[in-house]
């Protein structure tokens, strides 16, 4: 119902306003569930990588305003528009940075650009699935629901999975030379 003139005047085009409504929803996103997820930057390092996946679950899973954004990231990933290079920057960066970061510490001596890729990218690739495939999930597993809890519980589950294969990624790593 918005008259047509005001949209042009405050955003220029289509486009400018859907920009616009990604950032105000990322911003939403990052204020209800922020980066660090209330864990200080020196807390141990498998303390940091629980915090970044419950939050980064909560901002995928929660239903209301902040999952706004996870729906708008996920059609934007799929079909891509001009938008996606400003989200990546401004708000997708930061939170992989960080995560690269508590990655790189876990594989410790093992940690080479591409393990480290590769890890950060299967541990997103776990909390992701859960986003896209909620549908076939609620088939295949009715029983299986997304509530804070349930959401809290898959969250552990995710970390000591993750922390179980950077660990034995390392080790083999340590066993081999560095060359695993």
């Amino acid at each position: 119902g918005a008259n047509i003139a005001a949209v042009h005047y405050h955003f220029g085009d289509k486009e400018a306003i859907y920009r616009a409504v990604l950032e105000y929803t990322a911003r939403q996103a990052l204020e209800q569930f922020p980066i660090g997820g209330g864990v200080p930057a020196d807390a141990p390092v498998e303390e940091r990588l629980g915090a970044f996946i419950r939050n980064y679950l909560e901002r995928l899973l929660n239903e209301g305003r902040p999952a706004w954004f996870g729906r708008l990231l996920a059609r934007e990933m799929a079909e891509p528009t001009s938008a996606l290079e400003h989200l990546a920057e401004s708000f997708v960066r930061p939170q992989f940075a960080r995560l690269r970061q508590i990655v790189t510490e876990l594989l410790g001596p093992a940690a080479d650009e591409t393990r480290v890729l590769w890890c950060c990218f299967s541990i997103v690739g776990q909390c992701l699935f859960h986003k896209h495939a909620r549908p076939m999930i609620a088939r295949l597993a009715p029983e299986q629901g997304y509530s804070p809890q349930e959401r809290a519980n898959l969250a552990a589950h995710i970390s000591a999975f993750s922390l179980g294969a950077i660990a034995s990624i390392r080790a083999s790593a340590a066993g081999a030379g560095g060359n695993a």
